[in-house]
């Protein structure tokens, strides 16, 4: 008889990612051992796919909902009768912008946990989704860089992304509703303990202390720094070795743990359709490293020198 709850995972890159094969997420979310089983593998592997799954919309609701509380996302569209699920219709009107890396919803206060992204339907070539390893980013980085990442926190602004679209006054009162929220620049993954690199080009802006564990030369040092170091942490996602690509077909599901990752949406397909459905498990607040009070003093130089060592 096999083992309650036991998977086919097969790991499809060296950085993260797996197939799952012997679920029907149909019916996954009354098999309490089976969910459990894909959690384990979601720890391990950081984006799962399933291939095959012709599920319903409630079903792919009551399978995310196995994982936590979900979110309603506030500028997306919704599905008409489940509210959870966000519709990302591309190319029908124009070209998709969510060619950037990114993580979901970092602009929350307690960003999202992970999200199930179901393909609809999508061109016979292009629209891949790529994902990131940011353990394997922040693990690979130049200990001189880590030194100097530990103790910075950076800002999360929704409008960043979302707000290139609006009015003045409608991105005043996006801003309002959802203020800008500051996380660490290293993040500890909750259940695992892992390091994660948390900056990423959709939604954060700049560091907010950047300025605190140095000496005084001229101020524009300080943004030009801060800068050249943004530029050089937000660049890892986009390494090969960091990363893995999903050819999407119908049916085809990833799930991915949003606290440990960063995604990016190729857009090669216009004017062709590309038609998603996707819900997303509320997370937590973002923890960041213990406190090492004293540890930072005199710790930034020269960004281009520290980087210099590479990743």
């Amino acid at each position: 008889m096999d083992e309650p709850g036991k998977l086919s995972v097969e790991p499809v890159s060296p950085a993260l990612g797996a197939e799952i094969f012997g679920v029907d997420l149909e019916a996954a979310a009354g098999k309490p051992e089976q969910i459990a089983a894909i959690r384990r593998a979601l720890l391990k592997h950081k984006v799962l796919f399933f291939r095959d799954q012709d599920i319903s919309a409630g079903a792919q609701v009551a399978f995310a909902r196995s994982f936590g509380e979900l979110e309603v996302h506030p500028v997306l569209r919704h599905h008409p009768e489940h509210g959870e699920l966000v519709l990302l219709d591309r190319g029908s009107r124009r070209a998709a912008n969510e060619n950037i890396y990114h993580a979901d919803t970092t602009w929350r206060e307690k960003p999202s946990m992970g999200s199930i992204l179901r393909c609809v339907e999508c061109p016979p070539v292009g629209g891949d989704t790529i994902w990131a390893n940011m353990a394997l980013a922040y693990e690979r980085l130049p200990e001189r860089v880590k030194t100097i990442c530990e103790e910075l926190y950076a800002t999360h602004d929704i409008g960043h992304s979302f707000g290139g679209d609006l009015s003045v006054e409608k991105r005043r009162a996006l801003s309002k509703e959802f203020p800008p929220q500051e996380h660490p620049v290293v993040a500890v993954h909750p259940e695992t303990g892992e390091s994660i690199l948390y900056v990423n080009q959709g939604f954060t802006t700049h560091f907010t202390n950047y300025t605190q564990k140095r000496e005084r030369n001229l101020g524009a040092d300080f943004a030009l720094e801060a800068n050249k170091l943004m530029s050089y942490l937000m660049s890892q996602a986009t390494h090969p070795e960091f990363q893995v690509r999903l050819r999407w077909k119908p049916n085809t599901i990833a799930f991915w743990d949003n606290r440990a990752t960063q995604h990016y949406a190729v857009q090669d397909y216009y004017p062709a359709v590309r038609r998603m459905v996707r819900a997303t498990v509320v997370g937590g607040k973002v923890q960041g490293l213990p406190d090492r009070q004293g540890r930072g003093e005199g710790i930034f130089m020269d960004v281009a020198a520290a980087a210099g060592g590479g990743s």
